[in-house]
Order: structure tokens, then C-alpha cells, then sequence
């Protein structure tokens, strides 16, 4: 717990930058929007319906989105930009709707009065409307500021620091210490915020100017304090190293932070929990220096191969090749360990039904439910092994990575999409299936660098070459399982592997 404490200044910080920022500029947008709608009826139904399309949108889908976007137009498309736009846009609709609200609340004969006396319509906006829809407008910051503290810890699969840090990556590496305090530190930021957001309501209402004054201080004093941790204008960022969603992700990022620091001395970090395309054109755009990738998910989903291919070593060729010709990236090392596709289920399960190869299962999987991660079922690998094998399940279902041994252990499904490397294929007791038909590729764990890293640093490719094949699928599988059995840190065991 105390490990996670000390993060928590940090985490802590860059959320509630990313709250107050996306609220500020939120109403800065919303509220003129709602004056001009309250103007003209008939842009009302277009204005809230547009509005409301954007909040049904999943979070998720909208950061996810914003990445492409952003670097289409050259900008950024990871870290804070793509989550701040993303909130920006999640803030309108209640903001909006309430200004809306707020205005056509007015009495008519106040607005008459005020017209009586002279005012010019920007008057009687300044001077009499704004001022009595503002306890309705003050509602609906409230309500965009609950939702933009809990949106904005979905902001880590994009790159930018939140408390979602705690929760993805605890989740994956069931430290739910990490999880506890991810959660409860927003929640107690949602009630902060809210709580100063009501001090100012009540402040305006009962006019009690102290009341404001002391509201608005404590909000300016928290962004302040917010922005106090950011680097300097011009100050060299460290080295970025990105790491996906599960644990031998961020084991493996961590290496090589520590690998990069030993041999060079240079700053680096890890940008954890980043989705998988989104890891690949951020490093292909030099928005991170290097992250670890698998030799099947390249040739998959960016090279579009079916297949198995011609063995690991052809594989890895062709990959790298390709990798340089299109994109400019770099293979620094293959780090030795393949971490495939696996089908597992309990051994119980197996023996009762003789199952050892996917030949066995496909002519049972009919009669059995499977779960997979996100990815998996539309994936070129699952295509291949339904037409190598002339497999499907009953059921098929999908599943946070974090949650698919527990099922299976747990015979809430039959079979799962394992990955061969997992150290909880061991803790939960599982089997995997033999890829007899050979429908799965390859996939050796390799250290991607970018252009611009190979270019600036030749260093730090030589320090993360050093590593090639110094960890087998044995060394991993305890690597992973010492931090999803033991509880231990991804970075406490990135420590120990290179101590070694």
C-alpha cells in the first residue's frame, strides 16, 4: 500500500489537470452555445441532440478515436491532448442543457421589466438572465463534473496519467490495493469538486460573498497545485517506454526503463496500459521510444498475413523487414520467449472429455462456452483456427484479460483464449491445448525502437540489445506469476531479473 501512496501526489495531480481543464474550457463552450439555442428555438432539438449522441458514445470509443484525429492532423495523438478533448466533449450536454434550462426558466415578466428600463438585450443577458439562470447552470457543472472525474480515469489506455493508472493496472495484476486506491481517490475528488461547486451555488443564492471568495480560492489553489508537478517549458522529456494492458507488459516495460538506465543513465518512464494500435503509431510517430511487441500480432493486425507462416525465425525476418520498409521501426532484440495464443480449460474438464490438441476440441466445441479478451475474436487468428479446424463454441464471450482465468477456474465458461507465457495458466491449475495444425502464428516477444530513437540515441539501442534472448518462456511465466500469485511489483521484478 505504501508503494502505491507514494504514487499517488503524481496520479492524483495529472487527473485533476485533466478534471479542471476539460471543465473550464467545457463552459467556456457550453454556455455561450445555450445562450445562442435559447436565442433560436429551432437550433435547440439539432444542438441537444448533438450533444447527446457524443455522451452515448463509450468513453473508450471517443479517446480511441481522438488518436487517429489528432495525428492526421499532426498533433499529438497520446498523453493529454486526445483525453482533455475527449472530456471537453463529455462536459457539454449537461452544461448545456442546463443553460438552456436555466434561461427558459426566466419569468417573462422579468425579462419584460428589464427591456421596460431600457437595457439592450446584452444588458439584460449580463444583467438579469445570466445572473438568475446561474443556480440551474451551476447544477449541470456539477453533474459534467462528477462525470469528467470518472471519465477521466478511462484516460490511460491513451497515454495521459490519471488514476485509471490504479485501476488498469491493478486489475491486470490483481493488486487490488492499486485498485482500492485508484477508486477511492476519485471518488473522494468527484465529492471535493462537487462540494466547492455547491459552496459557490449556495454562496451566489444566499449572498454570502465570502462563501464565493473561499470557493473560488480553493479551486484556483487546486489547479495551481495541479500543474506545480509539470517539467519546466523546454525541458527534455525522458525517454518514453509503452507498455499494453497485462502484466508481462508492464514487467517487461520496466526492464527495460531499468536496462536503459544502468547502461546509459538516461531518464526514462513507462506510458502503462496503452492500447495495442495505439502502442504502435505512437511509436511509429516517435511519440514513445520503445515498447515491447509480438512477432503474431504484427503480422496480423498491421501486416494483415494469414497463416502461420514459414517457422519463428522466417517470421521474425519478415516482420522486421517490414517493419523497417514501412514504417521506419527499429527491432532492437528478440528478447528469446514466444507469447502465443493458447486455448486452455481446467484439467478436469480435459480428462472427462480427452481433450490434448484442438483437433480434439473441434469436433466437442459445440457443446462448451469460451471467453477471449477484446481482441481475439476478430482477429485473424481466430479466423484461422476456425478454418484450419473447423472449430466454434456453443458460446462465445468477451472478457476483461484480467477476469478470463478466474472464469474458467471458476467453470463459468469452458474454455479460454490463454496466452502461453501467463504465469496464471499455472496459479489457476490450467492445461493448454496443443496447436496441432499449426493455425497460430508465431509470437516472439520482440523490443520495437523508433526512428528517432535509433537516430539520437544509438546508445539506448545497443543498451535494450543487450537483452537479446536472455529471457525463456519459463523465466517469463515466473516473472508474471510473481507478480499475479505473489503480489509482487512489475517493477520489483524488473529489478530482480536484472540483478540476476
Amino acid at each position: 500500500m505504501s508503494e502505491q501512496l507514494a504514487l499517488l501526489p503524481y496520479l492524483l495531480g495529472a487527473h485533476l489537470r485533466l478534471t479542471l481543464g476539460a471543465l473550464l474550457l467545457g463552459t467556456a463552450v457550453a454556455v455561450p452555445v445555450g445562450v445562442l439555442v435559447s436565442r433560436a428555438p429551432r437550433l435547440e432539438g439539432l444542438v441537444l441532440g448533438l450533444a447527446g449522441v457524443i455522451q452515448t458514445i463509450p468513453a473508450l470509443a471517443l479517446l480511441a478515436v481522438m488518436v487517429p484525429l489528432l495525428s492526421s492532423v499532426g498533433l499529438s495523438g497520446i498523453g493529454f491532448l486526445p483525453a482533455f478533448l475527449g472530456l471537453v466533449l463529455y462536459s457539454l450536454l449537461p452544461i448545456l442543457r442546463n443553460t438552456v434550462a436555466g434561461l427558459a426558466g426566466i419569468d417573462p415578466a422579468v425579462a419584460e421589466a428589464a427591456e421596460g428600463v431600457g437595457m439592450t438585450p446584452g444588458q439584460r443577458l449580463r444583467m438579469v438572465e445570466l445572473p438568475l439562470a446561474l443556480p440551474v447552470i451551476l447544477a449541470g457543472m456539477r453533474t459534467a463534473t462528477v462525470w469528467s472525474v470518472g471519465m477521466a480515469t478511462l484516460s490511460t489506455p491513451v497515454g495521459a496519467p490519471s488514476l485509471g493508472n490504479y485501476i488498469f493496472g491493478g486489475l491486470q495484476t490483481r493488486n487490488y490495493d492499486a485498485v482500492l486506491v485508484g477508486c477511492a481517490a476519485a471518488a473522494l475528488l468527484a465529492l471535493v469538486l462537487d462540494g466547492l461547486l455547491r459552496m459557490l451555488a449556495k454562496g451566489y443564492s444566499e449572498r454570502r460573498p465570502a462563501l464565493i471568495l473561499a470557493g473560488g480560492a480553493i479551486v484556483v489553489a487546486l489547479g495551481v497545485a495541479s500543474v506545480a508537478g509539470l517539467a519546466p517549458a523546454g525541458a527534455a522529456r525522458p525517454l518514453r517506454i509503452g507498455a499494453k494492458t497485462f502484466t508481462e507488459q508492464y514487467v517487461l516495460a520496466e526492464v527495460l526503463v531499468r536496462q536503459i538506465q544502468r547502461k546509459t543513465g538516461a531518464p526514462a518512464e513507462v506510458l502503462a496500459s496503452l492500447g495495442s494500435t495505439v502502442a504502435f503509431d505512437a511509436l511509429a510517430r516517435g511519440e514513445i521510444d520503445a515498447y515491447v511487441e509480438y512477432t503474431g500480432t504484427i503480422r496480423s493486425t498491421l501486416m494483415h498475413e494469414t497463416g502461420a507462416g514459414a517457422g519463428r525465425a522466417a517470421v521474425l525476418a519478415e516482420v522486421g523487414r517490414w517493419l523497417h520498409e514501412t514504417h521506419g521501426v527499429g527491432v532492437a532484440c528478440a528478447l528469446g520467449f514466444e507469447n502465443t495464443y493458447a486455448f486452455a480449460l481446467r484439467p478436469a474438464l480435459a480428462s472427462q472429455l480427452g481433450l490434448s490438441r484442438l483437433s480434439d476440441l473441434a469436433p466437442l466445441a459445440l457443446r462448451l462456452r469460451a471467453a477471449a479478451d477484446y481482441e481475439f475474436w476478430s482477429r485473424s487468428e481466430w479466423t484461422d483456427v476456425k478454418r484450419v479446424y473447423g472449430l466454434d463454441f456453443a458460446e462465445r464471450r468477451v472478457m476483461d484479460p484480467s477476469l478470463l482465468y478466474m472464469a474458467v477456474a471458476e467453470s463459468q465458461v469452458d474454455v479460454i483464449t490463454a496466452y502461453s507465457s501467463d504465469g496464471r495458466i499455472s496459479a489457476y491449475d490450467l492445461i493448454t491445448l496443443e496447436d496441432d495444425r499449426l493455425a497460430i502464428p508465431p509470437y516472439d516477444a520482440i523490443v520495437l525502437v523508433s526512428r528517432s530513437l535509433s537516430d539520437r540515441r544509438p546508445d539506448v539501442v545497443a543498451a535494450l540489445h543487450a537483452l537479446e534472448g536472455t529471457i525463456d518462456v519459463q523465466r517469463m511465466r515466473a516473472m508474471n506469476a510473481a507478480v499475479d500469485r505473489d503480489g509482487k511489483s512489475p517493477a520489483a521484478v524488473a529489478e530482480e531479473f536484472l540483478a540476476r
